[in-house]
């Protein structure tokens, strides 16, 4: 048993709830917190320390862009049994993906710019940080650094996206004490991405950035045009993929990174927005986006795309319609699982599940409304929504059969599972990690 099973404790360090199974998850945070006690704190670490193993290798040993891989199925086991129910308190609003990597867990907060890291053997806060700016970028993982960017989504009058202060940093993973810092004119809210001996970051003011690992210098810049909001470049093999935006049209890139030039571009005359919002899956020689156009009544409707990999060409495409208005995040990100792209869509609030080499609708589920990628094991997907509620369905079927309501909206990076523990971050500012075991049959 990797954590002890008990209720209503908290960490010492007021940064872990760990809670029981049952009626605790209906309970707020004020009711499951009580006043920590050094006796109950010792039992908790004396607990999770027993038949832990190596616990520092909980996790992923490297973690080099968004959402670990570019499937964006985001699953790791590195042999350890799952952890038990519990969450983490951050500062602020999380609507990065939590990355678990090397025993701790790493987290960036929305508004203060807050970058924590935890211990997962023991639960502490082992160190906090603070960028200038929003981070909405995961903080990955590099042989014991940390790199995250930062930034906003407004304007400058010059039309570059991020006020403010924008940028990347680099810190060490143990300390947090602050590596380099690399500025950059607008924002950098796509998470960065590790190929090799460099770091790429996609920015607001409209250009690709080549930045050495150890000491943030600039290799190499190439000016793509397009504004990149938050899509976070997706590295497969020698290749970058990522869609930007303004000014007119909306474009999706496919970079050399080997011979540092662009290899193709796809232009997308209908779109009007979203295309620059979506980080990218790739697999099997397609990369799938999604993007909303234009009809003829002015409405704007939700697109998926699928182009091969080597040319640009769009492979397929299917509309879902019109719906609610979006605020942000208003396109929902892919992901890929055995051949089949699930997907949710805020605008029609629905899942979908599309066979990867045809472009054949396999199910539509209508649900809440969700910004996420989902994850998926062993046969189910699990898509979380904004009502705080993460749904697990039957990848062939689309039927519901697992679910598990936890709190606040969830991020829109989505879930991701670690030694069968799935964990998750709210705009309430937890983490919540849950063991795959603790999710209840779906209700009919």
């Amino acid at each position: 048993m990797t954590l002890l099973r008990l209720m209503k404790y908290s960490i010492l360090s007021g940064t872990l709830l760990i809670a029981a199974c049952g009626d605790a998850e209906d309970q707020s945070a004020e009711e499951t917190a009580e006043e920590p006690t050094e006796d109950a704190t010792a039992e908790v670490a004396e607990e999770t320390s027993e038949d832990s193993g190596d616990m520092q290798a909980f996790g992923a040993e490297e973690w080099t862009q968004y959402r670990f891989n570019p499937e964006k199925n985001t699953v790791i086991d590195s042999g350890h049994e799952p952890l038990e129910n519990m969450k983490f308190k951050t500062e602020d609003e999380v609507r990065a993906t939590p990355v678990v990597a090397d025993g701790k867990l790493f987290i960036g907060n929305h508004n203060s710019g807050d970058i924590l890291a935890f211990d997962l053997e023991s639960g502490d806060r082992m160190w906090e940080e603070r960028a200038p700016n929003w981070i909405h970028s995961e903080t990955i993982y590099h042989e014991g650094t940390v790199y995250v960017g930062y930034g906003n989504r407004h304007f400058q009058d010059d039309g570059v996206r991020g006020t403010g202060e924008n940028g990347v940093m680099a810190l060490d993973a143990e300390d947090g004490e602050i590596v380099w810092q690399f500025e950059t004119d607008g924002e950098v809210m796509p998470t960065p991405a590790i190929h090799g001996d460099h770091l790429y970051i996609t920015t607001g003011d409209r250009h690709l950035y080549k930045l050495t690992l150890d000491e943030g210098e600039l290799a190499h810049q190439h000016e793509l045009g397009s504004t990149i909001s938050m899509s976070s470049p997706n590295i497969h093999e020698d290749t970058l993929y990522v869609g930007g935006s303004g000014p007119m049209p909306y474009t999706f890139y496919a970079y050399d990174l080997e011979q540092d030039e662009l290899k193709w571009q796809t232009e997308f005359d209908e779109v009007v927005m979203g295309l620059d919002d979506v980080p990218p899956a790739v697999s099997e020689g397609t990369v799938v986006t999604t993007a909303l156009v234009e009809n003829e009544e002015g409405e704007s409707e939700h697109e998926i795309y699928a182009m091969d990999i080597e040319s640009g060409e769009i492979l397929w495409e299917d509309n879902w319609g019109t719906g609610q208005l979006v605020q942000n995040n208003k396109s929902g990100a892919p992901m890929i699982y055995e051949g089949t792209v699930y997907v949710a869509s805020p605008k029609t609030k629905t899942y979908y599940a599309y066979d990867l080499e045809t472009g054949e609708q396999l199910w539509a589920y209508e649900d809440e409304a969700a910004k996420a990628p989902p994850v998926a094991k062993n046969g189910i997907v699990y898509f979380s929504n904004v009502e705080g509620r993460v749904v697990g369905m039957d990848a062939e079927t689309g039927e519901p059969v697992k679910e598990k309501v936890l709190g606040g909206t969830l991020a829109p990076a989505g879930p991701i599972i670690v030694n069968d523990t799935l964990f998750v971050g709210s705009q309430d500012s937890y983490i919540y990690v849950v063991p795959l075991s603790d999710f209840a049959d779906a209700k009919e």
